[in-house]
């Protein structure tokens, strides 16, 4: 890391010390907060102060900051930066890695480039040439269809070339791909939760792989109780085969006397420590371990899955009887079946199986659904799958298209899109099994983003015929003979996704008034002679199947960016 610092650093020389004041600049109204964070961050890295004048605080994400900054050149022309400030319980190698991203593969091919890194002690700012680009909200409804067809060009660019160096980017997403409507420029920025392929040419990318699991924030570490401790884990690993970022699955624990305080099944949920991403289905903000009852059944007899804790294994207990000692089992059979199925809770069965250990970073409703499933073999494709969201919702006009409170609800909200069968056979190629209780078909894209962005002659319909899907749908990913049972009731789905007729009524009116503002019929602005082409790259990009899901340097070759 050091080396690449140095490296770096030098860069910086090009800057001069440019002192103004800017109380009269009207372009820059900060806030007492963001004065503050400024402030802090002088003082964090002193020598910014004498290279750059912070103007604004432009973006704020889990694991860093990014503040506007201007620098005056020796040439004497005043030049905009991106200063990234990352959080200074990043882990080195981690840091190491994202700046060597950007110094192989940046500054070309509409991939953002380093001019420069400043550091004092655990606090690490990244110095970038600042892109002034417009919101992807902002610019959706107002949009050409020409614009979209240069956008996912441009974009699908940019992701060959850093795939062509053995890149996943892993956060694909509009914030995260830059766009000058004026100027006509792009640029995919941070690499902080990026990965490498098996054949990457960054060589710490290789190092994230191996290590990466073991890396996590103190904050972050499970809670252990005290008192007699059995290790314990909510999933089970099928053996298939596991890829050099796989590793042991965290250990949790929990202690007899808490497990006897009622005759209800336990249900634990501890803050689990995941590299590179932020635990979004964590309950519990200080990080310890959660014992949450969950109330059985009526009509199941609760002694026959009732399970005792010994002080090495949990075995099954049967009958009543507890006052007698039991024999400790190795473990949990993979073939024993649960009967937790179709009901509101996970049985200590599937309590008792083995976690599964698998990159989860990313943006919800951007995941692909290898990612949601826990899938250990992750490659380039993961990030066309997002590339394929983007496209949905410019086409559709609705975003974010997916928003869902968890992984089960995101691959429901998929299904609703793509099919169940269609899910549940993609799945078995990557080794998983997903479960649905209704047969849920498969929705024509071209016929659904016409309704949705209102070019088709019955409008609104569409969303009458997502509706008719049944209201008890079920869908269980995982990776053993019996996975885990959780029940989805769609109509979270449809509150996280789905618009109803009223809601979209005004969306359409809003968005026809916006036209009409703007001087653009729908025919000049050409949504009404979108070509087949562009749904069968839609439908290729939204392949659940990551083995033929389409690759980012074949989709520049697809007859829809015919001519560019």
């Amino acid at each position: 890391m050091e080396v690449a610092l140095q490296t770096l650093q030098k860069k910086s020389d090009l800057l001069c010390v440019q002192l103004k004041d800017d109380k009269h600049d009207g372009r820059y109204k900060l806030s007492s907060e963001v004065r503050a964070d400024i402030e802090s961050l002088y003082e964090a890295v002193p020598q910014l102060s004498k290279i750059f004048q912070i103007k604004d605080k432009i973006g704020e994400g889990t694991f860093s900051s990014v503040y506007l900054a201007t620098a005056q050149l020796k040439s004497g022309v005043q030049e905009k930066f991106a200063l990234k400030h990352l959080i200074p319980t990043s882990h080195p190698i981690r840091i190491a890695a994202e700046l060597q991203c950007l110094t192989v593969a940046g500054g070309k091919e509409n991939v953002m480039g380093v001019t420069s890194c400043l550091r004092k002690g655990d606090h690490v700012v990244i110095v970038m040439p600042y892109l002034e680009h417009e919101s992807f909200v902002e610019i959706l409804g107002c949009i050409s269809f020409a614009e979209v067809r240069e956008y996912m060009f441009h974009m699908l660019k940019a992701l060959a070339h850093v795939h062509h160096f053995g890149i996943i980017h892993r956060d694909i997403k509009p914030s995260n791909f830059l766009y000058n409507r004026q100027q006509k420029k792009y640029a995919l920025v941070d690499f902080g939760l990026a990965q490498g392929t098996a054949d990457t040419q960054v060589e710490l990318l290789k190092v994230v792989n191996g290590e990466g699991q073991q890396w996590s924030c103190p904050k972050n570490k499970s809670h252990v109780t005290t008192g007699n401790k059995t290790p314990h884990s909510s999933t089970a690993a099928k053996d298939i085969p596991q890829n050099s970022s796989a590793k042991p699955p965290v250990k949790r624990s929990w202690s007899l006397a808490q497990a006897k305080q009622g005759k209800e099944s336990l249900l634990i949920n501890s803050h689990r420590s995941v590299f590179g991403e932020r635990n979004l289905n964590s309950l519990n903000p200080h990080g310890g371990a959660i014992l949450k009852p969950v109330k059985p059944s009526k009509t199941v007899d609760l002694t026959s899955r009732k399970m005792a804790v010994t002080k090495h294994k949990p075995v099954l207990a049967k009958g009543a009887a507890s006052n007698h000692s039991r024999k400790p089992t190795a473990q949990c059979p993979a073939t024993l079946i649960c009967d937790c199925y179709m009901t509101d809770r996970v049985c200590n069965v599937c309590l008792s199986r083995r976690q599964q250990v698998a990159p989860r970073a990313g943006t919800p409703g951007f995941r692909a659904p290898e990612v949601l499933t826990k899938c250990p073999n992750q490659t380039t494709a993961i990030d066309m799958w997002s590339a394929g969201v983007i496209f949905l919702s410019l086409l559709s006009g609705r975003y974010p298209f997916f928003k869902a409170s968890d992984d089960l609800i995101a691959l429901a909200q998929i299904m609703t899109i793509r099919g169940s069968k269609e899910t549940v056979r993609a799945a078995k190629t990557f080794g998983k099994s997903v479960l649905c209780s209704k047969d849920i078909p498969a929705q024509d894209l071209k016929t659904l983003c016409e309704r949705l962005r209102g070019t088709h002659s019955q409008k609104g319909s569409c969303v009458s015929e997502i509706n008719t899907v049944s209201d008890d749908l079920l869908v269980t990913p995982d990776a053993c003979t019996t996975p885990i049972k959780a029940e989805i009731s769609f109509t979270r789905c449809q509150q996280a996704q789905q618009y109803s007729l009223e809601e979209e009524a005004q969306q359409d009116s809003q968005s026809d008034s916006d036209f009409k503002g703007s001087n653009m019929s729908s025919d000049i602005r050409g949504w009404d002679r979108v070509p087949d082409t562009a749904y069968d790259l839609l439908d290729k990009l939204l392949d659940l199947n990551p083995a033929t899901r389409i690759q980012a340097s074949q989709a520049l070759l697809h007859p829809f960016f015919q001519g560019l």
